[in-house]
């Protein structure tokens, strides 16, 4: 078995990258820079192939280098990603431990203000829970995934309609499928502080994306969850717009669909 890391970046140098990164597995780099090119090289013994792309969309850019990944076992990954050492071995060694798994998400450690989520044991993901989930936790069987027929919504996500959501519908309709996602509780890397590519604050345009990716997400339930979820989070969340007419802007955002 064999990890190749799956990364979507923005005008990065790919090979100063590879070492910021810490990659020591095979990897599939797509570069949104503005023009097209291929190129290939060696980074501590492993094959580490970039796709220059003029086109935009962490979607787009995620699809791509999925439909040109020969590993067994794919990670996906952002330029702003730092891996622990010996993350190949842990991933395989999680996934030999988890026999039913065909994704496993495992932690990414990410400053307290963005984290959604903390996996303590092992345990089966949930249609309930798969929103806390962000794409740089997967770890997919590549083969499980492409007999899925799933790919990341072009809709969602940096450089898309919608601002954010591409990673749980993802994780949703692979579920969906039959297929099962467990979690872990082994730490493989951690997130470097920075500007984000798509969150500009919690104003109306994050709350109507909020409520169509809702819609997709939880159909029938969109409201009730959409309420829950700006409940649990008022504090943090609903210091600008209130609770009430953040909630009025979600189910705008549902009911857009």
């Amino acid at each position: 078995m064999r990890v190749e890391v799956l990364a979507s970046v923005v005008e990065k140098d790919p090979h100063k990258l590879t070492e910021d990164m810490h990659i020591e597995t095979d990897a599939v780099i797509v570069n949104q820079c503005g023009h097209y090119g291929v190129e290939t090289f060696e980074h501590k013994g492993r094959n580490v192939r970039i796709f220059h792309m003029a086109e935009r969309g962490v979607g787009l850019s995620r699809n791509t280098a999925l439909m040109r990944a020969d590993g067994d076992i794919c990670l996906f990954s952002d330029q702003d990603i730092v891996y622990e050492k010996g993350y190949e071995q842990k991933i395989l060694q999680a996934f030999e431990a988890c026999p039913k798994a065909d994704m496993i998400v495992f932690n990414i450690e990410v400053g307290e203000a963005r984290r959604t989520y903390h996996n303590g044991t092992v345990k089966r993901v949930r249609w309930y829970n798969c929103g806390r989930y962000g794409a740089v936790s997967f770890a997919v069987k590549r083969e499980k995934l492409l007999e899925s027929g799933v790919t990341f919504s072009l809709l969602f996500g940096g450089g898309a309609k919608y601002s954010a959501g591409e990673d749980s519908l993802f994780l949703k309709e692979f579920m969906d499928k039959g297929y099962q996602v467990y979690t872990s509780p082994v730490v493989i890397g951690r997130e470097r502080e920075g500007d984000s590519t798509w969150f500009s604050g919690y104003h109306e345009k994050f709350f109507f994306d909020r409520g169509v990716l809702y819609h997709f997400l939880y159909g029938p339930l969109a409201k009730l969850w959409g309420f829950r979820f700006l409940f649990v989070h008022r504090e943090k969340m609903c210091q600008e717009i209130s609770l009430r007419e953040a909630y009025r802007i979600m189910k705008k955002g549902i009911g857009s669909r």
